[in-house]
């Protein structure tokens, strides 16, 4: 492959593990924050009004229960500065080869704009060919949507099937489940979503029986056009289309790299296209979302969805950390992960539309940041990437937020939370609506958290200091979830060159399938051949 950048000029970026940053070892220096103290009383309500930092689409992150002080931040400043994480972001969406692993550009970003020069990789210029992808999607979901594009008996298709594993199923499935209940109060919901994944044989079969295939197409999303577990699927289904006595070249499309083999095949309606520079797990603004989603809800939500995204990533731009979220959040959490030293953290919204966020924040943080070597392949000394789970506040706080109150380990916690419902449907009983609960609930947790509460009975006794941040918003749309999306990808970037890793492979992930194909060989002894057979393989 060949890279040129165009660019006046570049900075000098020297990549240096955390350890070594004189800064860093300031930071260690600091004196811990009394979290209870300084969230009580007025000197609390002061720290909420000032520890806000404004995001895109009416998003505001707020950083007040959390253990900074101006002395912290002061030193998470320099921290900044000295790691030079604006000046490698610019280098990044500039086109300079950041994933080192793979010697790949990283340009998830050029999907949804163009933050700096323009960038050519093998002889095309990048924005340009996402546009045109983006143009592309679009123009195939409104005629499907009209019934110009229909199945076998011209009959119009009702529902889309995505079939895809990783960053191909859980991205995209949350972002659609965040924006279903929107999409049909507002007007916009054009066809359901199923989505296929892994290779599951219940989970093929169960979506299949939950659909009409004679009205459903199916989207294939493989860069390579090999993935075994994606083709399998494919076969899966194919084979369900048959028994249906359907065309299924009729009902397929397909997301895919323009070198491979399912680029021009005649077994799909149409391939849209994506490339080598974006992950997997980076792949909700690309074509792996915008097929899906623009077939679901219609090319104008997921152009917005873009555009939140894209406001987010230029707030990304601030050298100054108190005006750029991504970056504020990532140096608080380097900070709780490696001078508190707190092992996980926790995400938790208080809304049921973002029920599958968590699981794509999972994938997104601890296969970008869960390595122990740097960039240039050396053993780190400090620990990385936290464990990173998560559930909607709305059931998560009767189940597991016990440990997180009184358990042996503090976990750091990110809440989300709206004014208003999507929906707007409610009911007012001793005189508050639900959806003034269920922020009301937010609102106590992250106090709850912070100043817990003392008790003679130490079953009841809360110590308190657990430290939290929320994201508030006014409603989830398509334009703050894209903003939400873009915060937490900036912010995962911004650790990755604060740990000096390579947050743009998932070596990790590929042992296991290079394994699972040696046993569907029979290419197995030792532990391996006995736990085949244990499995009846």
């Amino acid at each position: 492959m060949n890279f040129i950048l165009l660019k006046e000029e570049s900075t000098m970026i020297t990549w240096n593990n955390l350890d070594k940053l004189t800064s860093y070892q300031e930071l260690e220096k600091t004196e811990s924050v009394d979290l209870a103290a300084v969230m009580a009383g007025e000197n609390g309500a002061e720290r909420v009004k000032n520890y806000s930092v404004p995001m895109a689409e009416g998003l505001a992150y707020n950083y007040a229960a959390k253990k900074v002080d101006d002395t912290v931040l002061s030193a998470l400043e320099k921290l900044a500065e000295e790691a030079q994480l604006t000046e490698k972001f610019e280098a990044l969406y500039n086109g300079e080869v950041v994933n080192t692993g793979e010697k790949r550009l990283v340009l998830h970003h050029m999907t949804r704009g163009q933050l700096g020069d323009a960038v050519v990789a093998d002889g095309v210029d990048k924005r340009t060919f996402y546009v045109e992808q983006q143009k592309k999607i679009a123009e195939f979901a409104n005629k499907v949507h009209a019934g110009e594009i229909t199945n076998g008996a011209g009959e119009k298709f009702t529902t889309v099937v995505q079939i895809g594993i990783g960053g191909s199923d859980l991205g995209p499935r949350a972002m659609y489940l965040a924006l279903e209940n929107w999409a049909k109060k507002n007007d916009t919901f054009k066809m359901e979503a199923k989505f296929i994944s892994n290779v599951d044989p219940d989970d093929a079969a169960a979506v299949l029986n939950s659909v009409d295939v004679a009205h459903s197409i199916f989207v294939l999303v493989s860069k390579s056009g090999t993935t075994l577990e994606t083709l399998t699927n494919e076969s899966f289904v194919k084979d369900a289309l048959k028994n249906a006595g359907l065309d299924a070249s009729k009902h397929m499309i397909a997301v895919t790299s323009e070198t491979s083999p399912l680029a021009k095949s005649d077994d799909y309606l149409a391939a849209f296209f994506m490339d080598d520079y974006i992950g997997g797990r980076f792949s909700s603004t690309s074509a792996v979302g915008g097929a899906v989603l623009s077939l679901a809800f219609g090319p104008e939500v997921f152009a917005q969805f873009l555009d939140g995204a894209a406001a987010e990533d230029k707030l990304s731009l601030n050298k100054n950390i108190k005006e750029n979220p991504e970056m504020l959040d990532a140096l608080i959490g380097v900070y709780e992960r490696n001078v508190l030293g707190y092992p996980s953290t926790a995400v938790l919204p208080y809304s049921q539309a973002l029920s599958r966020f968590p699981a794509h924040l999972q994938q997104l943080d601890m296969e970008s940041n869960g390595k122990s070597v740097n960039r240039f392949g050396e053993p780190v000394d400090y620990v990385t990437g936290p464990v990173i789970f998560g559930e909607p506040g709305t059931n998560g706080q009767h189940s597991f937020y016990q440990l997180l109150h009184q358990g042996t380990d503090i976990v750091p916690l990110q809440f989300v939370g709206f004014k208003n419902s999507q929906i707007g449907t409610d009911v007012v009983i001793q005189d508050s609506t639900s959806q003034q609960k269920l922020c009301a609930n937010v609102a106590a947790q992250i106090v709850a958290f912070a100043c817990g509460k003392e008790d003679e009975n130490r079953n009841k006794n809360f110590e308190g200091g657990r430290p939290s941040s929320i994201i508030i918003g006014d409603q989830l749309t398509p334009a703050s979830l894209g903003a939400l999306l873009a915060h937490f990808e900036n912010k995962i970037m911004f650790q990755g060159f604060l740990w000096n890793v390579n947050s743009f492979d998932q070596e990790g992930v590929q042992l296991g399938k290079v394994l699972a194909k040696r046993v569907l060989a029979h290419e197995t002894d030792g532990a391996l051949r006995v736990f085949s057979d244990l499995l009846n393989i």
